[in-house]
């Protein structure tokens, strides 16, 4: 057995496993065998030989891979059908409006009532509490190289009271440098906003006189207009007063005329009544055609029963009857 199980007195279930020898296993994986190396193609079986032209035996293995990737082919085909079909018949939701778009929304029920009762408890476990840990000491790097130190006496290097006197005139000239350049610019703006004040006075002043031109010649304009449509009113007040002078002579001049034109014309067959037009120009000849047609008939039916009657009489009478 692979290992042993013991039952001691108490109720602790122990297990132990009989010691064994490791095997030894080879170090590295073992070389695949050698594929023989042809030194002349016309020995080598992948040279298809005879009639290149005719068609290639494939063996029974890769026949059958082919026959069963055909065959997965067909499935994977008949899937997709099915799957196009399926949305094709699946109704589905109209497009969105213009400027609009769908959004997935949930629509089942996602609330599930559960109805087995799982049964649970409580554990604790208790841990140790942490240790503080020290501080980590500061990183000092190992001292490397030579000290070396030097004296220097007070005033060797650097003396204030006559190394400050460069600082300070370049200091003090370049304050008053800014300061003059600044006062010119003040200047320069007082001068510029009052050219700019004068031109504007002036400017408005002759706005002012171009106003008043422009003012003096719609008024001039406006003068004109009204001696021009004075005299177009005088003009209209004569040509509409010889109009209805011209009016009131021709309706007093045609006041007969035009009752004796209309019995001139009335005479003349000009007004014509349309009713009685259309009786006698369309009714009164179908209405005769239709007489004539029907009394044609009438005689036509006549004329066959008189030979009829005639033809029964002469076969009633005996033979040799003088009819």
């Amino acid at each position: 057995m692979a290992f042993v199980s013991q039952r001691e007195t108490s109720d602790t279930y122990t297990f132990s496993s009989r010691p064994r020898v490791v095997e030894n296993g080879s170090r590295y994986r073992e070389a695949p065998p050698e594929q023989p190396h042809y030194g002349n193609i016309m020995y080598d079986r992948r040279v298809v030989r005879g009639n290149t032209y005719a068609q290639r035996i494939l063996p029974t293995t890769t026949q059958a891979e082919l026959a069963e990737m055909q065959r997965l082919q067909e499935q994977r085909r008949k899937a997709v059908a099915r799957r196009r079909a399926r949305d094709q018949v699946r109704v589905r939701t109209p497009e969105p409006l213009q400027g609009r778009q769908h959004t997935d929304v949930q629509t089942e029920l996602y609330l599930e009532e559960l109805s087995n009762t799982v049964m649970e408890s409580d554990v604790q476990c208790q841990t140790d509490s942490f240790l503080d840990r020290p501080v980590t000491p500061l990183f000092v790097p190992a001292k490397s190289g030579v000290d070396a130190e030097t004296q220097i006496q007070e005033g060797e290097l650097f003396d204030f009271d006559r190394e400050v006197q460069g600082l300070l005139e370049v200091l003090v000239g370049k304050v008053m440098e800014q300061s003059l350049l600044e006062v010119m610019e003040e200047e320069e703006l007082a001068s510029l906003r009052a050219q700019q004040r004068d031109f504007e006075e002036k400017r408005n002043a002759h706005l002012c006189e171009v106003q008043r031109l422009q003012e003096q010649e719609r008024r001039h304009t406006e003068e004109k207009k009204n001696r021009t449509q004075q005299k177009e009113v005088l003009k209209r007040e004569k040509e509409i007063a010889q109009k209805i002078a011209a009016r009131a002579y021709t309706q007093q001049h045609l006041a007969n005329l035009v009752p004796s034109i209309f019995k001139s014309l009335r005479c003349h067959g000009f007004f014509v009544d349309t009713v009685q037009t259309d009786v006698e120009t369309n009714f009164l000849p179908w209405l005769m055609k239709e007489v004539h047609s029907t009394s044609d008939k009438k005689y036509a039916a006549r004329s066959v029963l008189d030979d009829i009657i005639n033809e029964v009489r002469l076969k009633r009478l005996p033979e040799g009857t003088n009819p």
